[in-house]
């Protein structure tokens, strides 16, 4: 998922834990009407709409029940969310980052999908098991149901591999190697690009590459940021810019397009980047013909405790406010976004993934590309942490990232040590609430 979440959210957020039990949605309440807030999916607010708003038609000519729909941006969307829990004044239905799925379920605010509520909208397995781990926390009833997948996977320029007589990698260590050959610095030309200033790619990052050396992040809710592995596996992100192989000034690249502009252009032979970046790289003038898609390698042996860990689950949740006026509305609206028709509609305009089992048996979502998200997504993804503060988790790793890719790019290698302090400082700052 892309998520700003700010430090004010997290506060925000940590003062309604508890307190929120329910919350009326601005429907008629005349059962006919139901208010969509809509996450921004594809380039525009306005591409969203076009794309959303036939099935939205669809929807009302099966059931008769309008739907007034709202894309809103992720700059706004948690913001929006919580105001809505504090106020009373929230949609009948709405998108949720997946990752923030376990600290919305915290505020009591949302529909409880127990086995007779996910019966109203097909049931648990009509989804892939492994996004259903990223509707909220473990042991208690999800709070959302998937909508949209994602995984992260490694797109490679295939005629800079080709020209230079080299497979696309499948371990850590050749993709280092290949990197290297890859750059040239003189022709502005580097083995990998990376969106050094998100907060967010940064927390994803460190979390990957932290399971891969065996991290564990929490013991219960209690951080432990700081082990040797989590140490091991922000450095692995770090080289890249340390080694030389990605352009130190990616460490100011705050979003998708700087780093996929990059790519298309030549000037990078590799990025890392969810499945939904293909849209993007369109826009750009650039498609599958042009680029391949593996799995991001991992370290090769991976050390005892290690997981073959190549993305988080990643991806868009679907739920409804616990005081929708229209609650059986919002189940059937649900059950119809995540209705086999509408999951291949859907995920085939937006570039993501379907969440629905069945879906991928469609040829469309057979194609080479979508073979390997779909395989990361089943085999090689773990969810991120789903306690009620993993939205500062995010926060705080992130940062604390972002600035260690910041000083490699000034030529401060950070080393184990600069590191662990780093990570020492996030662990304070989380036991502490800040």
């Amino acid at each position: 998922m892309r998520s700003p979440k700010t430090a004010a959210i997290m506060v925000a957020l940590s003062l309604i834990v508890g307190v929120v039990t329910a919350c009326s949605s601005s429907s008629s309440g005349d059962g006919k009407t139901l208010t969509y807030w809509a996450s921004n999916q594809s380039t525009s607010l306005d591409a969203d709409r076009k794309i959303l708003q036939p099935e939205l038609d669809k929807f009302e000519k099966q059931t008769g029940i309008h739907v007034n729909l709202e894309v809103i941006p992720w700059s706004d969307l948690l913001n929006r969310i919580l105001a809505a829990t504090t106020s009373g004044q929230g949609p009948d239905v709405l998108n949720i980052g997946n990752t923030w799925s376990a600290s919305l379920q915290a505020t009591g605010a949302f529909q409880k999908f127990d086995a007779a509520t996910l019966a109203k909208v097909g049931g648990k397995d009509k989804f892939l098991a492994s996004s259903m781990t990223a509707t909220g926390a473990p042991g208690q009833d999800p709070a959302a149901v998937p909508l949209y997948g994602l995984a992260y996977a490694l797109f490679y320029n295939k005629k800079m591999f080709s020209d230079a007589h080299l497979n696309p990698p499948t371990t850590w260590q050749e993709l280092l190697d290949d990197a290297k050959r890859l750059t040239d610095p003189a022709k502005s030309q580097w083995g990998i690009a990376v969106q050094g200033a998100s907060y967010t790619e940064g927390a994803h990052f460190a979390f990957m590459f932290g399971r891969q050396h065996g991290a564990q992040l929490f013991n219960g809710t209690q951080p432990q940021f700081d082990s040797p592995e989590m140490v091991a596996g922000i450095k692995q992100y770090t080289d890249l810019i340390t080694s030389g192989v990605a352009n130190p000034s990616d460490a100011q690249a705050q979003n998708q397009t700087n780093t996929t502009g990059q790519f298309a252009a030549g000037k990078a032979a590799m990025i890392m980047m969810q499945n939904n970046a293909a849209a993007t790289l369109k826009t750009q003038n650039m498609d599958e013909s042009q680029y391949g898609v593996v799995p991001i390698p991992t370290i090769d042996p991976l050390p005892a405790g290690g997981k073959p860990v190549s993305s988080h689950v990643a991806g868009i949740d679907i739920t409804a406010f616990a005081g929708s006026q229209n609650s059986e509305g919002a189940l059937k609206f649900i059950n119809f976004m995540t209705s086999l028709d509408e999951q291949k509609v859907l995920n085939a305009q937006l570039g993501s993934l379907p969440v629905v089992k069945d879906a991928y048996n469609d040829p469309q979502f057979s194609t080479p590309a979508i073979s390997t998200y779909r395989k990361v997504l089943a085999d090689r993804a773990e969810s991120m942490p789903m306690i009620p503060q993993e939205s500062q988790f995010e926060t705080l790793i992130g940062n604390a990232v972002k600035d260690l890719l910041a000083q490699a790019a000034v030529g401060q290698k950070p080393d184990d040590n600069a590191i662990k302090a780093k990570l020492t400082t996030a662990n304070q700052q989380m036991r502490s609430g800040g």
